[in-house]
């Protein structure tokens, strides 16, 4: 189907964080499979991975235990709020889980009427149907038919409100995105969610977290609400939990979860031996602790230096945002014009964001030699199309 507009770049092979095209041509790859191979492509140790498993066993569904969904599921437990772990394919079934989930907790807890399900503007937490509601943006809703009840969107940063929202009797739950992604790499402040957190228990609202892109280590914690030193009810989590194969979970408190009972939601695939034995392989070399210290200094590195391109270049750049290595570069010139430059001039890939931005996603492996070679394409990136401008 014509979905999708892509870029005219046929990929053959990764190592690293290099994408090389059919006809031999490298690439500094600063999208990473959209923030999904978070540990560059072809990593060694989840190759390694993948062989091992499909030797032994690929598929046999949910009716029988997967030894390394419980393994994977001990390991995010114990490094996060969460008591149990919903295993699927992607990170819109995660989210699907996440917003299913909110509402049988308050049917189970006799209060069925509160379904009322609040997301923010600019927010995006895929493609399935209650999640295109959830986030609510007109271009992904348009031409579906009604929109589903129970959904409604907040502007980002209206506290009024959010106050409002959170306090009606029919209120399930919000659902955010510490950082959004697609949105615009608009950080929510700390001491907002710390807030939220506060006014949600005041009035037994639950808050889902999709961490889908911010979460795994890409903001320099495992997870991005680590930051404020609070944490939600419930968190979908994907991309990264693969590193680049499909893996997603919706992670949630053992209260969060009690209307979650036997027969009430299901998968097929979700969190068969292959996918558990990818993201065991993927989970242990993310959340080690000098993962994490290797993306904070990559990370200051970049802000750092972005921020002086914005001085050079203040016809071109307007705003750094962004937590860790999830960066926006909100641009003056159209950010996908700006991506082909970036392309075809530099044969640097970034990836595309809401609110005219360009997002830079690199691996969490990105060295520092890499770094300043992403900063030079950028800079020559923003000369061509300062040129361009002024033509």
């Amino acid at each position: 189907m014509g979905v999708y507009n892509r870029a005219p770049l046929e990929v053959e092979r990764g190592e690293g964080a290099r994408l090389y095209a059919t006809d031999g041509t490298a690439y500094l790859d600063c999208v990473a499979g959209i923030a999904t191979n978070s540990l560059g492509h072809a990593h060694p140790r989840l190759v390694e991975a993948v062989k091992a498993q499909a030797d032994k066993l690929w598929h046999v569904s949910n009716i029988f235990r997967i030894p390394g969904q419980e393994e994977l599921a001990d390991r995010l437990c114990a490094d996060s709020f969460a008591d149990v772990v919903f295993f699927t394919n992607s990170g819109t079934e995660a989210v699907e889980c996440a917003l299913k989930t909110a509402r049988k907790y308050h049917t189970a807890n006799g209060q069925p009427e509160r379904v009322e399900i609040y997301g923010f503007d600019g927010a995006f937490h895929g493609r399935s149907y209650a999640a295109i509601n959830a986030a609510g943006n007109p271009g992904y809703v348009e031409g579906f038919g009604p929109r589903l009840p129970g959904y409604t969107q907040l502007t980002f940063g209206d506290h009024d409100a959010l106050e409002a929202a959170i306090a009606n009797p029919t209120t399930a739950a919000i659902i955010v995105e510490p950082v959004q992604g697609e949105g615009g790499a608009r950080a929510i402040p700390e001491s907002c969610l710390r807030s939220l957190r506060e006014l949600c228990d005041r009035h037994g609202v639950l808050i889902i977290f999709d961490e889908v892109q911010c979460g795994m280590g890409r903001t320099g914690k495992l997870w991005a609400h680590q930051w404020a030193g609070m944490a939600p009810d419930i968190m979908a989590v994907a991309k990264a939990l693969g590193g680049g194969f499909p893996v997603g979970a919706c992670l949630a408190s053992a209260e969060a979860a009690k209307g979650m009972t036997v027969g009430v939601h299901g998968s097929t695939f979700g969190g068969n031996p292959l996918a558990m034995a990818v993201g065991l392989a993927a989970y242990d070399e993310i959340s080690k602790p000098e993962t994490l210290a290797h993306v904070n200094e990559v990370a200051g590195y970049l802000k750092q230096q972005l921020h002086g391109l914005k001085e050079r270049f203040p016809e071109i750049i307007v705003d750094i945002r962004g937590k860790g290595l999830l960066i926006g570069v909100k641009l003056v010139p159209n950010n996908r014009e700006f991506m082909a430059l970036a392309r075809e001039g530099q044969h640097l890939l970034v990836a595309g964001g809401g609110d005219n931005c360009v997002r830079l996603l690199p691996p969490l492996t990105l060295t520092l030699d890499e770094a300043r070679e992403v900063i030079s394409k950028l800079e020559r990136t923003c000369e061509a199309a300062r040129s361009k401008m002024a033509a």
